[in-house]
């Protein structure tokens, strides 16, 4: 359980600093490109910060990456087994009971071996 509080705090973290470093270049870059190209003002940090908020909302969307996520991971979690590979589908769907089950036994021993 303490782990799961200490792996949780060190995501929440990582998440924040990537988002401050992001909001900085976006700043530089900003503050670089778009004054001498489109005579607009420089901006700030939370400015900056702003528009990488605005950015996601109008571009990114709410949620797209949580619904993906189960099958970016890998695996059959996510009930992502299919997606990429019909050959597997229908290898599957060949299977009889007894086969799924030794396929899904020797897929928790890959998992427990990475």
């Amino acid at each position: 359980m303490k782990n799961t509080i200490k792996f949780g705090f060190m995501g929440i973290l990582a998440m924040l600093v990537t988002c401050a470093v992001f909001a900085v270049a976006v700043m530089l870059l900003w503050n670089a490109l778009l004054p001498q190209i489109f005579a607009l003002p420089q901006i700030g940090y939370l400015q900056a910060v702003g528009l990488l908020i605005l950015s996601r909302l109008l571009f990114g969307g709410i949620g797209d990456d949580m619904k993906n996520h189960a099958a970016h991971r890998g695996g059959m979690r996510g009930g992502h087994m299919f997606d990429h590979d019909n050959r597997l589908r229908e290898r599957w769907m060949n299977m009889s009971e007894e086969e799924r089950r030794e396929f899904m036994e020797r897929e928790r021993k890959d998992e427990g071996n990475e």
